[in-house]
């Protein structure tokens, strides 16, 4: 059914929209985000007898490379998942095994969308650098919002689609 590729389409613009619109705020609002970036990785509002402490980052320098590689990877989502739209559209009524292969752009940037908001938010930053502990500066429910959502998306486009009729 068109229906259904047209809908896969639109979600992944739509999840291509959220993490332009994420990246672009990141860039904008470089010092706000950078701050959160800064206490995580120092680890200072977490609780205060905290023994994992000894992994905390303190090096400016290492705040910036890692903010960079999150607003690297949140644009990198972007634009491949409007690349990967763009490459279903294309394919729209083409026969089902080349449509199907034009989600491989999509599959490309969900993955990275899903690295960044769940390996990098709840493993490195969440666990890692124990930010569940902190009251100020834990993401981790929008992060888990931000990657179920990429992860339900990328389930619905990996689906086979059928001929046209």
């Amino acid at each position: 059914m068109i229906v259904i590729r047209l809908c896969k389409i639109l979600l992944t613009l739509a999840l291509a929209g959220f993490a332009a619109i994420v990246a672009y705020d990141n860039v904008i609002d470089y010092g706000m985000n950078y701050t959160f970036v800064q206490h995580v990785l120092t680890m200072d509002t977490t609780f205060p007898d905290n023994t994992l402490k000894g992994r905390a980052i303190t090096n400016e320098m290492v705040w910036r490379v890692a903010y960079t590689i999150v607003i690297v990877a949140e644009a990198a989502t972007a634009l491949l998942l409007v690349l990967g739209a763009g490459a279903m559209a294309m394919n729209l009524r083409a026969p089902a095994a080349r449509f199907n292969r034009a989600k491989a752009l999509m599959v490309a940037g969900a993955t990275v969308g899903f690295g960044l908001w769940f390996f990098g938010f709840m493993v490195v930053a969440g666990e890692y650098f124990t930010m569940w502990e902190s009251k100020s500066w834990n993401t981790e429910e929008a992060a888990f919002r931000f990657y179920v959502a990429i992860l339900g998306v990328l389930i619905f486009v990996s689906l086979r689609d059928e001929e046209l009729a």
